[in-house]
């Protein structure tokens, strides 16, 4: 199984800690959270981890489905953790051709989903910078609004990868013209 690619909400069994929910993904780790032992950091590549697939989970797993999906919405509201975001149907299996224009180099060949992961993260992190900002008490009105201008910028920059994203409501937005 390759587990360095799963997603907020999956549940997992670890030999140290129990039974799980990924509650937050970083380039490396899972923010887990276990049943008995709180949330922990642990490494995608941990041998220990292992996922839990449906018909394995067992009633006390089951049993707490909505504790975890309380956790999850407490841990999204205030660090952050973004709701899984869903690829567009054309796209899963597809790739990224990066043709340099001298044609003696080699392509570069990116997963499509490896790719709009990276975009999904970066758009997270935007979001964290922007509740970070707007919840710093070092910054003035002015001074959190002139930031926020060039994050919202930001925004607009990505929007042209708004094709990858299966539902409208993932989009980029940048600046709406007051015209």
């Amino acid at each position: 199984m390759d587990q360095t690619t799963l997603g907020i909400g999956t549940r997992l069994q670890h030999t140290q800690y129990g039974p799980g929910v990924i509650a937050g993904v970083k380039y490396a780790t899972y923010l887990i959270s276990f049943i008995h032992h709180g949330i922990k950091e642990i490494d995608k590549t941990d041998d220990q981890l292992e996922e839990i697939i449906p018909e394995n989970v067992s009633a006390e797993i089951e049993t707490l489905s909505d504790g975890e999906r309380s956790l999850l919405k407490i841990l999204r509201l205030w660090n952050g953790i973004a709701e899984p975001v869903a690829l567009g149907d054309k796209w899963p299996g597809g790739k990224m051709i990066l043709q340099p224009a001298d044609a003696s180099l080699k392509p570069k060949e990116i997963p499509v989903e490896d790719f709009f992961h990276k975009i999904v993260m970066l758009r997270d992190r935007l979001r964290v910078l922007e509740q970070n900002i707007n919840s710093s008490k070092n910054l003035s009105d002015e001074e959190k609004v002139n930031i926020q201008q060039y994050i919202t910028r930001c925004y607009g920059s990505l929007t042209t990868f708004n094709v990858l994203f299966k539902n409208k409501e993932d989009w980029f937005v940048g600046e709406k013209s007051n015209g």
